[in-house]
């Protein structure tokens, strides 16, 4: 009987649940990544889940660079104890999709003790790579709320003042977020 490593099972797994429509819409949408078996995010969360933390596995998927699955997976399995400001730096400068983005930010990076300072420092040093100042502001976004909001606005006005059509609607997102968080804030 053969014996596979971790990275083998999950690939099987990827490949086991692949749909060909999702795959083909991705592509003609644009998708960068080469490799696509057109998994949509639920299937993804549960291989994730039956597979566990893995910072080694995570690392190694994340540098499957080819794979759409392999680089939303990696977030997921990634232990956020384990992460340090330079991997995660690494990662959103690594960031190939918006879609990778929201994921990288949402399943772990936002639980990251110093995910407010990361945001900004990726934010600063991004200049002119949109997707990596899409990603900082996508992590904004995620750990917006009253204790920050006058810290970020600036950002997003700044951001969205360069008329950046890969982040137009997510300043114009935190904008109105920050609205509604203030004018809460001035009625209490």
């Amino acid at each position: 009987m053969t014996e596979y490593s971790p990275m083998q099972k999950v690939k099987r797994r990827l490949y086991a649940m692949r749909n060909g429509v999702v795959a083909d819409t991705l592509r003609r949408g644009g998708h960068p990544c080469r490799m696509i078996f057109g998994l949509n995010l639920p299937q993804i969360a549960e291989v994730a889940a039956e597979t566990g933390p893995s910072k080694a596995l995570a690392l190694e998927l994340w540098a499957d660079r080819r794979t759409r699955e392999s680089l939303l997976l990696a977030p997921m399995l990634y232990p956020a104890g384990e992460m340090t400001r330079e991997t995660a730096l690494e990662w959103m400068s690594q960031v190939p999709a918006a879609e990778v983005g929201d994921i990288l930010c949402h399943r772990l990076l936002r639980r990251l003790p110093f995910a407010r300072e990361l945001a900004r420092e990726a934010y600063g040093v991004a200049g002119g790579d949109a997707m990596t100042r899409y990603t900082a502001l996508r992590l904004m976004r995620n750990i917006l709320d009253r204790a920050n909001a006058a810290e970020i606005r600036p950002l997003a006005q700044e951001e969205l003042e360069r008329g950046e059509a890969l982040t137009r609607a997510l300043c114009l997102n935190i904008l109105d977020e920050i609205s509604f968080l203030l004018e809460e804030d001035e009625t209490l």
